[in-house]
């Protein structure tokens, strides 16, 4: 597809581009479900493992619908509406997409959140937070027990508990699934309208409390008619997705579990992560079933990659019938792509097409590219149905979003809704981004950075972080998981290192190591100062780091400063770990965590 030329050219304040029109679309979530049930009965649907590991449980189409059924009925029953909606606390289950499919049904929004709001979490304070904006009329756990502290310190009488397994107080996901139907079913379906709420989810909460962003059916459901017009093989094959992704993000609730439902498609629920431990999970099972269509974060490919070169079975499984890698996220490192392109040549003769994109919890899957590329940073396009406006800001570019698939706005806080959308509707995101090609725009976007990321250094010079993190993760590979970016109001760069644990362990030759030790290695030390003075060399201030510090414990996800994709927030790191900034800038050094850079012969 091409794209309109842009409206301006520079030095003028901005561009705006269109992704061309979007294909027809369901009204509601569930009307495809429906469908599928009626026309592929036995085809499956979802696949978990069962206890203990050793099968697969499946649910078919025509299995999953009259349970979908008899849930929306109990909905109804305990009085759920869009002012009591329905919460899910625990992470990718059969279960929790069935009550998922039940609430959307019968227009009930549905409110995935995040479980380490109340297992990594001592105060609860995000999840008070949750709670108390959504006022849920039921919430679901998996297991009572495991989240018992966490229902005592925020659930009152007027919430219902429900858990797969309960213990005191909840009531049983089985006694749910027993209630009859009745046509209250069909009449509250019959009043979903595509403006109607399907979920809200929540964002990040990284710079404050998180805000709760209306997802509509509109949304959810043309966003998976736009993937289908931009990704071809999805008309040929039903996708089969194995995946971890969790559904309290966009990419992995809407895209992933919304792509197996849209197109008939079946998705195996991993239950790994993109973790040195969580990724052996993945390895299992992946050497079992095959994917059409495989999706990841960039650390979940790099975890994969040395399993792939070192197990044949589980390599002609993974590539036997892949169409299509695709990433997102973050910047996936070169080496990881070298990796993943020779591999798949290595196994079926060809590389295996690898594309990215880029979404927001506010957006969707907002751009997504056409063809592989190596270009470091590309997102495509964006997708059908979607108007880009480029605006000049600073020295960058912020790209502000209008379509069928982006929000309405923020539940229950219309200032910040109000905040969000510039005079023209457009939703500002907040994201930098560039044309690859002013002259030729359907080159497609690169992605510039998080505005609020960029600092100026003392001199006035602007420090596009994004960008050179990139280049750091890539330089320090592999032993590096993220670089934090530190000089806001200093005279030069410095960073934070957090340490890619594994790949340190196996430089070293020594297991069970611990980021204290790692963090004063004199190995790791000397080979760092080497890696820092060929990163120094030939650069100019501001894509210069002159100092490192070897973060020595971990970064929580529960204070915001890890996601669960991985990803690293800058900002906050630099804020809250002003004691290891101050330590970077002291003079003279006298943290033993510090890195100088050093000559390869000294």
């Amino acid at each position: 597809m091409s794209l309109p030329p842009p409206l301006t050219k520079p030095p003028l304040h901005e561009y705006r581009l269109h992704g061309g029109d979007v294909p027809s679309y369901p009204s509601s979530m569930t009307q495809r479900l429906t469908h599928w049930a009626s026309e592929t009965p036995l085809s499956p649907f979802l696949a978990e493992r069962e206890e203990g590991r050793h099968r697969w449980r499946t649910l078919t189409f025509g299995e999953a619908m009259p349970q979908v059924i008899r849930l929306a009925q109990a909905l109804i029953d305990h009085g759920l509406s869009t002012e009591r909606p329905l919460m899910v606390l625990s992470g990718n289950s059969i279960e929790h997409a069935l009550l998922a499919c039940a609430a959307m049904h019968v227009g009930i929004p549905y409110v995935p959140v995040s479980p380490s709001y109340a297992l990594l979490s001592e105060d609860f304070v995000k999840l008070r937070h949750v709670v108390e904006l959504v006022t849920p009329g039921m919430l679901f756990v998996d297991e009572e027990t495991r989240f018992g502290k966490a229902l005592a310190a925020v659930c009152d009488n007027n919430v219902t508990c429900v858990a797969k397994v309960p213990a005191q107080r909840a009531l049983a996901f089985d006694s749910l699934t027993a209630t009859p139907a009745s046509a209250e079913v069909d009449d509250a379906h019959a009043r979903v309208t595509p403006d109607s709420i399907a979920k809200l989810l929540f964002t990040s909460g990284s710079t404050g409390m998180p805000k709760a962003v209306i997802n509509t059916h509109r949304m959810l459901c043309s966003n998976q008619a736009m993937l289908a017009k931009r990704l071809s093989f999805l008309e040929r094959r039903t996708p089969v997705l194995v995946d971890w992704l969790p559904w309290h993000h966009t990419f992995g609730g809407n895209t992933i579990l919304g792509m197996a439902m849209h197109n008939g498609g079946s998705l195996y629920i991993d239950d790994g992560n993109p973790t040195a431990q969580g990724v052996q999970r993945t390895v299992e099972n992946l050497r079992e079933v095959s994917p059409t269509f495989y999706c990841n974060v960039p650390k979940g490919f790099e975890a994969l990659v040395e399993h792939l070169r070192n197990d044949d079975t589980l390599r002609e499984a993974f590539f036997r019938d892949l169409e299509m890698l695709h990433f997102g996220g973050a910047v996936l490192p070169a080496h990881v792509r070298t990796a993943l392109e020779s591999l798949g040549k290595q196994t079926r003769g060809a590389p295996v097409p690898m594309l990215t994109g880029l979404g927001s919890t506010e957006a969707c899957l907002a751009f997504c590219t056409e063809e592989p590329s190596e270009t470091p940073g590309l997102i495509g396009q964006p997708v059908p149905g979607m108007a880009l406006k480029l605006v000049a800001t600073d020295d960058k570019w912020e790209a502000r979003l209008k379509g069928l698939n982006i929000t309405p706005g923020y539940w229950r806080d219309t200032q910040r809704t109000s905040e969000a959308f510039d005079h023209e509707g457009y939703y500002c995101t907040g994201d930098a981004m560039r044309l690859l090609d002013p002259d030729h725009p359907e080159r497609g976007l690169i992605f510039d950075g998080r505005l609020s990321e960029n600092f100026k250094l003392v001199t006035g010079t602007w420090v596009n972080v994004g960008t050179l993190r990139l280049n750091l993760v890539e330089h320090f590979a592999p032993l590096v998981q993220d670089i934090v970016v530190v000089g806001e109001g200093r005279d030069y760069l410095t960073g934070i290192v957090v340490l890619n644990l594994p790949a340190c362990e196996q430089k070293l030759g020594s297991a069970d190591s611990s980021l204290e030790a790692l963090s004063t290695d004199a190995s790791l030390h000397q080979w760092f100062a080497q890696r820092l003075a060929t990163h120094c060399r030939g650069q100019s201030s501001s894509m210069r780091l002159e100092r490192l510090l070897l973060l020595d414990q971990p970064l929580s996800v529960d204070r915001g400063e890890l996601t669960d994709k991985g990803s690293v927030n800058q900002r906050l790191v630099r804020e809250r770990y002003s004691d290891l900034v101050a330590c970077l800038y002291a003079e003279p050094l006298h943290d033993p965590r510090i890195i100088l850079p050093t000559s390869p012969a000294s």
